[in-house]
């Protein structure tokens, strides 16, 4: 069985707000995989830990580049923070949306190899940039837009940024979605573009609920959901998951009276698409041990 250790436990407390004796139990009972400790506390406390899972630990920024129809969306991280608040690094991310919208990049080695303003390529003013700090950083990803309508962004300090096409008279409406998906973070546009391996994951999570919970009502001595009732509540979930997550669904958060399928249909507006990004979304970043660390160094000290 794998080793548990307190950085383990303080990684998925940090990821999910659980208690830490529960990490401990979900780390053990996952024999130490990340992932599947942060399922199961999913099952055992619910939406809380869902929630806090989307804190981000990986360093950079994400830069916003918009100019008429077109515009770009872009994430260069670093290894520290620091070096994130750098004015070379934030020219880095900026130069890299501008050059993104502009030139239509097929990916980011393309990206990387177009001309700046200076003569020399994205790549060589990140390699002068890396040899100049000391510290590696990278262009991640981006996304371009190109559209007949118009191009709203937002960017929530450097950390969240969005970019949503959409058509309407009214500037601010877009604005205003922009705003609302950094806040609430949908994942599709409609409930029918939600990934499919996202719902099979809700699902999961929700059967293992029930039997859970079916678990513990027969060592009560209660008698049993029928299948039925057990099919339908599964649904239900599945179904209350993919209004949280799909953006026309979810109330809006200047008025959460609408939704915001209602908002845009009363401003005479529409979403054709939008994208968000997180920094450091998906990466892991290394959590260093710091008393292991210590105590591997005195035991080299005497060995020597």
């Amino acid at each position: 069985m794998a080793a548990i250790t307190a950085a383990m436990v303080g990684e998925l407390r940090a990821k999910t707000d659980a208690p830490m004796m529960e990490c401990k139990k979900a780390l053990t009972e996952a024999a130490g995989d990340m992932d599947k400790a942060e399922e199961i506390l999913r099952v055992k406390l619910g939406g809380k830990a869902a929630k806090a899972s989307a804190r981000i630990t990986a360093e950079g920024v994400v830069a916003a580049f918009i100019s008429g129809n077109v515009g770009a969306l872009v994430e260069v991280n670093s290894e520290t923070d620091f070096v994130a608040k750098n004015d070379d690094f934030l020219a880095l991310a900026n130069t890299a949306a501008k050059l993104a919208a502009e030139k239509n990049p097929a990916d980011v080695a393309a990206l990387l190899a177009l001309p700046t303003e200076s003569g020399q390529t994205l790549e060589e003013v990140r390699s002068a940039l890396v040899g100049k700090i000391g510290e590696n950083m990278s262009i991640r990803r981006f996304q371009r837009f190109e559209t007949t309508g118009k191009l709203a962004s937002y960017l929530h300090g450097t950390k969240i940024g969005v970019i949503v096409d959409f058509e309407g008279a009214d500037d601010q409406v877009g604005k205003d979605v922009a705003m609302h998906i950094a806040a609430m973070k949908p994942v599709a546009l409609s409930s029918d573009q939600v990934p499919a391996e996202l719902i099979e994951k809700e699902r999961s999570v929700a059967q293992a609920k029930a039997d859970e919970d079916a678990a513990k009502a027969a060592a009560e001595g209660k008698p049993a959901q029928s299948p039925d009732i057990v099919a339908k509540r599964l649904e239900g979930s599945v179904q209350k998951y993919l209004k949280e997550v799909s953006l026309l669904n979810q109330a809006f958060v200047k008025n959460d009276k609408q939704s915001i399928e209602q908002m845009l249909k009363a401003a005479g507006a529409s979403v054709k698409g939008f994208t968000m990004y997180v920094v450091g979304e998906g990466i892991e970043k290394k959590v260093d041990d710091f008393a292991a660390e210590v105590a591997a160094q005195m035991a080299a000290s005497k060995g020597a």
